[in-house]
């Protein structure tokens, strides 16, 4: 308890005051929200957004205050250990980027195991009680959940065959998208979102993997000049809030913030469905080529990475009923 006082105060984090007496008679409870993506992302107008629904339904007794571009100082790949520990009362994180803490986090990244909006609405039925459960376990409740738009490569030059990727230095997510650009003869080099373009500034990557988001906020452009739609994986992010502070909230609070986040939930879907077309647009009028991967490299890809699924059931037991469940369901058993 102590490591985690000490980590609390360095951080500055304003815990929930007490429950007695009515919200009017105390001072409002302050959380700072921890958000690795910079302002203008949508995950970020998300939070904001959540932010000023949670200060309105709470009559301004909860305040939350979001602070994009990991200006607080915890690093995306470091957060289901930052909220745990208390280090931030409240944070967003990508799913796969945690995946050191929390291996089962990383089922979206199997490749090509998931096509569209709806079958990942179908695996989240299957995990998302996992997630909760074990993020409960780490000291922390989850608000709501939103998913990244489709996912792209990003390369130099243009990209026909498997055979032009070897030796090319991809940037990657996690274990398992390292894995799947080792074997289709890439480099990879795992990287969170602030240190993508200061590695390709550097020349330390040739290529990036990600949505149009970040590639438009990023301004891959000035890198990188080619864009396939690969839709090789799918990536969600997690608001959560840690539980010592939550618990401090009157039952009744702790009922209306996360009311709000299922209800705003499905708007902040719809979101990322839009986010596609707009930000490949952009990245066209930018002077990026954009394109679908050619039948030969798209084949290849599926080829290198058939077996992944079944890798990470071995690797997470607790995998392998959700995987055999979500074939079932999507018509791939």
């Amino acid at each position: 308890m102590l490591r985690r006082d000490v980590m609390k105060a360095a951080a500055g984090a304003a815990l929930a005051t007490g429950a007695a007496g009515s919200a009017q008679a105390q001072a409002p409870t302050r959380w700072d929200i921890s958000i690795p993506w910079g302002p203008a992302e949508f995950h970020t107008v998300n939070a904001q957004r959540f932010a000023t629904e949670v200060r309105n339904a709470t009559n301004g007794a909860v305040q939350t205050t979001v602070h994009a571009g990991g200006s607080l100082g915890v690093r995306a790949n470091e957060t289901v250990r930052a909220v745990g520990d208390g280090v931030v009362p409240m944070a967003e994180f990508a799913a796969f980027q945690n995946v050191g803490d929390l291996p089962i986090l990383g089922i979206e990244s199997i490749p090509f195991l998931i096509s569209n909006y709806d079958e990942l609405q179908i695996m989240h039925s299957l995990v998302r009680p996992i997630w909760e459960r074990e993020l409960e376990r780490r000291n922390q409740t989850v608000l709501y959940m939103c998913p990244w738009p489709t996912q792209l490569f990003y390369f130099k030059r243009p990209i026909a065959t498997a055979a032009d990727l070897r030796g090319i230095r991809m940037r990657t997510y996690d274990r398992v998208t390292a894995e799947m650009c080792t074997r289709l003869g890439m480099v990879p080099q795992q990287l969170t979102n602030p240190d993508v373009v200061p590695a390709l500034a550097s020349g330390r990557i040739d290529a990036v993997m990600t949505s149009g988001t970040t590639a438009v906020a990023q301004r891959y452009w000035e890198f990188l000049k080619h864009a396939y739609v690969t839709n090789h994986l799918w990536a969600t992010n997690l608001m959560v809030v840690n539980n010592d502070v939550w618990r401090r909230l009157p039952a009744a609070t702790r009922t209306t913030i996360a009311d709000l986040g299922k209800r705003l939930e499905p708007e902040f879907w719809n979101v990322s469905k839009g986010e596609h077309t707009v930000r490949m647009g952009e990245l066209q009028q930018h002077g990026m080529t954009v394109e679908e991967p050619s039948p030969a490299l798209l084949q290849a890809l599926r080829q290198a990475t058939t077996t992944m699924g079944d890798d990470f059931a071995r690797a997470n037991p607790v995998a392998a009923p959700i995987l055999q469940q979500f074939r079932s369901r999507v018509g791939r058993a």
